[in-house]
């Protein structure tokens, strides 16, 4: 009998810690002066919509430049094979036309800087998330009306997904975002993009 009334004391206890855990974390969304970063929800949110935006661009145009170099790399592989060297110009000569044209397409318009050297990672990120949201991808600016109404439909779907977090779970997915954003911005500047 004793082990029993003990088991439902330490359950209701149990119960009564979590509850008061849920209450105080609403308390703190409800007041949110902001995040450890000093930030408001609001702004992490935005924050949050900005690096997710650069990270989709980014992501496009690596995979393009790193397909590319890779058919470039094998082309001219397979172009080792022609011995006589009046046959195989022409083929070089068509790879640096791809070259030439994937640069005009895609290259130009990414203006990705150097990080500065005392420049944290944070920082770093965030300027080049600024300096490439001021310059338009070819194609970009012409969008369908399926287009708008899909990218909408994204958003208000990230939205939702973002207002069943708290301001510190936020900040941490802007934190891992600004980490894999960093490597995907060294990787594709090193690809010469």
């Amino acid at each position: 009998m004793h082990d029993l009334g003990n088991m439902q004391n330490e359950s209701t206890t149990n119960f009564v810690g979590k509850f008061t855990q849920s209450v105080r974390r609403i308390v703190q969304d409800v007041k949110d002066e902001g995040a450890p970063s000093g930030m408001t929800r609001d702004e992490v949110i935005d924050t949050n919509e900005r690096l997710r935006a650069l990270r989709l661009r980014l992501e496009e145009s690596y995979e393009t430049a790193k397909k590319s170099l890779i058919t470039l790399m094998n082309k001219y592989g397979d172009s080792k094979s022609q011995r006589n060297v009046f046959q195989r110009y022409p083929m070089l000569k068509m790879m640096i036309k791809d070259v030439i044209r994937l640069e005009t397409q895609y290259w130009t318009l990414i203006d990705i800087p150097r990080q500065e050297k005392q420049e944290t990672v944070p920082s770093y990120v965030l300027r080049a998330c600024a300096i490439m949201e001021k310059t338009q991808k070819s194609g970009e600016g012409v969008k369908t009306s399926a287009k708008l109404a899909e990218e909408a439909a994204e958003k208000r779907e990230r939205m939702e997904r973002l207002e069943f977090m708290t301001t510190a779970q936020i900040e941490l997915e802007n934190t891992q975002l600004i980490n894999d954003l960093y490597r995907l911005l060294k990787n594709t500047w090193a690809c010469g993009i």
